[in-house]
């Protein structure tokens, strides 16, 4: 089921978003970064959706305060994401509007059209993108035949390590309704997976929650909002390292140490980087099913971006998981670059990447690790959210997946919104989690 907003809930508070890069697992709320010069890109119909074969107006207006203003080296290009340009040139604007006619696409996917202007020597982008039957767009990775073999074969390993679980209480960070926990247990190879646990006061059993988190190396505070309304909330790092060190740690190794992690060990399905993380999942689960405030029935998992696939994973891969949360899940289909159109992140088979990682063994151990490959197992209902501006996670990546996913699902797009979501998207999106946890 496809919720896109009407005409009037499209004009939504614009005094915040939750910056999503970081994943939903680490919310930040702050101002939608609105730039000096707005350009606006909006293709002609409400949706942004279109036939395949169907010509596409954008519709550009540039101005400033609201008002058209003079500005120099207008120019666009129209191409399909992440592709080279098919119509190019200079725009000439009329009272700081213009229209861009293109030719629609010949089969599903996404076309966009990027403006750039220049105004007191500094220059700006607007961009729009029109989807052409998105539900029909098709992966490109390949399943291998011993997927779910491999992927049980690493289950049976983890769950001979035991858990070992610590919980530090963390009075300070405490507050009347709910306790803070700095947490840590085992994982595969003697490491060990850190977060931050937030348990509901009150000696009650309750419903639990796993937050995944996006891309980067970077501290956890924890969820105490959800937890204050009555949900146990896991929030984990995926590195293995402790959450609660200086900022300056974490920038240190994120340009250092694990520089290019999603790319370590590639060339081995057995050793690749994200095999640890994605079983570190599994074992965050683990640890929330031993807590004696679990109610031992209502768990789900959260995340966007690197988290909205390791959402899309943990559920596939544990049959515990009940619901899953995935904003513009990463990861997925990876190989559409190799064939001639948008990859997910982190766009391994593109650019400076293509000349170190495509080899077969590259391309078979993705395909083990591809969210493509989670969602044509997934049997577990999940609510998504994303829109078709997306620069980091292409549109046509994520609906490789969600197209393959047989089990109940729900997406609530909102088309101009790019690698970030409105408030409203969170308030929705936590709704739809509360109702099925508290049923």
């Amino acid at each position: 089921m496809t919720y896109y907003p009407s005409k009037s809930s499209k004009k939504l508070n614009f005094l915040g978003l939750l910056i999503l890069l970081i994943g939903f697992s680490q919310l930040s709320v702050a101002q939608i970064p609105k730039q000096y010069l707005d350009i606006s890109v909006s293709p002609d119909k409400v949706d942004w959706v279109y036939q395949v074969g169907e010509k596409v107006e954008f519709i550009v207006s540039v101005t400033q305060s609201g008002r058209p203003v003079d500005v120099e080296n207008v120019r666009y290009f129209v191409k399909e994401e992440k592709m080279s340009p098919i119509q190019e040139g200079p725009l000439e604007l009329k009272e700081g509007k213009a229209t861009i006619s293109a030719s629609g696409m010949k089969t599903p996917g996404f076309l966009r059209c990027e403006v750039f202007a220049t105004i007191d020597g500094k220059e700006y982008r607007g961009l729009g993108t029109a989807a052409f039957e998105p539900e029909k767009i098709q992966p490109t990775v390949k399943m291998p035949a011993d997927f779910e073999a491999f992927w049980n074969a690493g289950k049976a390993d983890l769950a001979k390590i035991p858990l070992e679980s610590k919980m530090m209480h963390m009075p300070e960070r405490s507050t009347d309704a709910v306790d803070v926990y700095h947490v840590n247990f085992r994982n595969v190879g003697n490491s060990r997976v850190y977060g931050v646990l937030t348990v509901p006061k009150g000696g009650e059993k309750y419903p639990a929650i796993l937050q995944v988190p996006g891309a980067g190396i970077r501290p956890y505070a924890g969820d105490l909002n959800k937890a204050a309304k009555g949900a146990i909330v896991l929030q984990i790092g995926i590195h293995g390292i402790p959450i609660d060190m200086p900022q300056e740690v974490y920038t240190n190794l994120a340009a250092g140490a694990l520089s290019g992690y999603p790319m370590f060990n590639i060339q081995d399905k057995g050793t690749y980087y994200y095999k640890r993380v994605y079983l570190g999942c599994i074992r965050a689960v683990d640890f929330l099913v031993s807590l004696p405030q679990y109610d031992g029935e209502n768990l789900a998992v959260q995340g966007g971006s690197q988290g909205g696939a390791l959402s899309i994973v943990t559920a596939a891969l544990d049959s515990r998981v009940k619901y899953l949360v995935a904003l513009y899940p990463a990861l997925s289909d990876m190989t559409g670059y190799l064939n001639g159109r948008a990859g997910g992140w982190p766009h391994i088979f593109t650019g400076n990447n293509l000349n170190y990682y495509n080899f077969p063994e590259a391309i078979e151990t993705i395909s083990y690790y591809d969210v493509v490959n989670f969602a044509r197992i997934l049997k577990t209902p999940g609510f998504y959210s994303w829109g078709f501006n997306d620069d980091t996670c292409p549109p046509t990546s994520y609906y490789s997946a969600y197209n393959q996913i047989n089990a109940p699902k729900e997406v609530f797009v909102i088309p101009e919104t790019g690698h970030w979501t409105y408030p409203e998207q969170g308030v929705k999106t936590d709704n739809w989690l509360f109702e099925k946890l508290q049923k």
